[in-house]
């Protein structure tokens, strides 16, 4: 008797790594977009994710609703980059990560020692996935990378 492969096929977008940039200054449309695409460039380059896969959200905290350190010399710039992702990438990845997405963000005129990235790493058995867990899903790609 065959053995019955229980995995799933990933849906198109299944929602990993999620993100969320959180700032404290007002962008037109067209640099909110730039934003967005330069921290999922980043993911693509150093987490080897498919381009397709984007799960990005970015909220304007006004500023006195997001307090940061009076030593910024640009307060207004401050950038905070939370990932939500799969446990199983490299150091090595991760500064991959940290570094393009710094790059990233200073190419759009922030100052890079305004930008924090914060990983979360998250077991794949606690990762839901169109009501499956993610270990049990084809997920298309490695995490270990």
């Amino acid at each position: 008797m065959a053995a019955v492969d229980s995995r799933h096929s990933l849906p198109d977008n299944g929602g990993m790594p999620a993100v969320l940039i959180e700032v404290r200054r007002h962008y037109t449309l067209d640099e909110q977009a730039d934003i967005m695409a330069a921290v999922h460039r980043a993911l693509v380059a150093a987490f080897r994710i498919p381009e397709e896969d984007r799960n990005i959200r970015l909220i304007l905290h006004e500023p006195h609703r997001f307090s940061v350190s009076a030593d910024l010399s640009h307060p207004e710039y401050r950038t905070i980059v939370t990932i939500d992702c799969f446990a199983g990438r490299s150091a090595e990845a991760k500064r991959r990560l940290y570094a393009g997405i710094a790059d990233g963000l200073e190419g759009l005129g922030i100052p890079r020692d305004h930008v924090s990235t914060i990983l979360h790493e998250i077991a794949l058995e606690n990762w839901g996935v169109s009501g499956h867990a993610a270990s049990d899903v084809d997920l298309g790609f490695t995490v270990e990378v």
